[in-house]
């Protein structure tokens, strides 16, 4: 993986934005997929109001649902990190001689002289606020100015869900019968091939077998529903 995709994976990884439009449009696709299909296969009216009301729907219930999940764990995580963060500075505040000591034995672990790294040990604890971050960093892992957005991640799972769930239903409004159908099919297998494809960008995997995985576990959903909605759709 190169550096360009290094920085790309570790921001949009970091606050959450990548792992929402990657799931959101994932989602959109194959649900939204299946339950269109699926009413394809229960009803000979593949053009009709059955299927675009049902795809209208899923696309709304799913988007403000992925939305939702989106917010209320993003937020949820955020609060448990700034948790974590408050409970080191309270450490630091109470008790600055032995945080300064465990800051110069971890530099005197990475193989700093033990007397440059009191010395920066000092430095740090002279700032409250660099204090603070370094011990974030190096004790919890993590960037105190990376912590994620619960609205972001929520804004950005209803958009990237809504734009996935739109192709499957897109030949609906606009063809009818067979036509929409083995449209939908195609321009729902070229969608999940591609957004399978243009997440290895940042994963370093390869692009043909990312975008083959996500073809075949979205074919294999939208199959099955097709495959029951017949059946209803002959017993009915």
């Amino acid at each position: 993986m190169g550096e360009t995709q290094k920085r790309i994976a570790s921001k949009a990884g970091a606050d959450g934005t990548l792992r929402a439009m990657i799931f959101g449009v994932s989602d959109g696709l194959v649900s939204n997929a299946a339950l269109v299909l699926g009413i394809a296969g229960a009803t000979t009216q593949a053009h009709g109001s059955f299927v675009i009301i049902a795809g209208i729907a899923g696309l709304l219930a799913g988007a403000f649902s992925m939305a939702a999940g989106e917010y209320v764990s993003m937020r949820s995580q955020s609060e448990l990190l700034e948790r974590q963060i408050e409970v080191e500075r309270a450490r630091l505040a109470a008790d600055p001689d032995t945080e300064r000591t465990a800051i110069a034995a971890t530099y005197v672990r990475r193989g700093f002289p033990v007397a440059e790294a009191d010395k920066f040990a000092a430095l740090v604890m002279s700032d409250p606020a660099v204090a603070l971050e370094m011990v974030v960093r190096e004790r919890l892992g993590l960037d105190p100015e990376q912590l994620g957005s619960p609205w972001g991640a929520a804004i950005w799972s209803f958009v990237s869900f809504a734009l996935g769930a739109f192709v499957p239903l897109l030949p609906f409004l606009v063809l009818t019968g067979f036509t929409a159908l083995a449209s939908s099919i195609v321009l729902t297998g070229f969608a999940l091939f591609s957004v399978g494809a243009a997440v290895s960008y940042v994963t370093g995997r390869s692009a043909l077998v990312s975008g083959m995985r996500q073809l075949l576990i979205g074919a294999a959903a939208a199959g099955v529903t097709y495959f029951v909605g017949s059946l209803i759709g002959v017993g009915v």
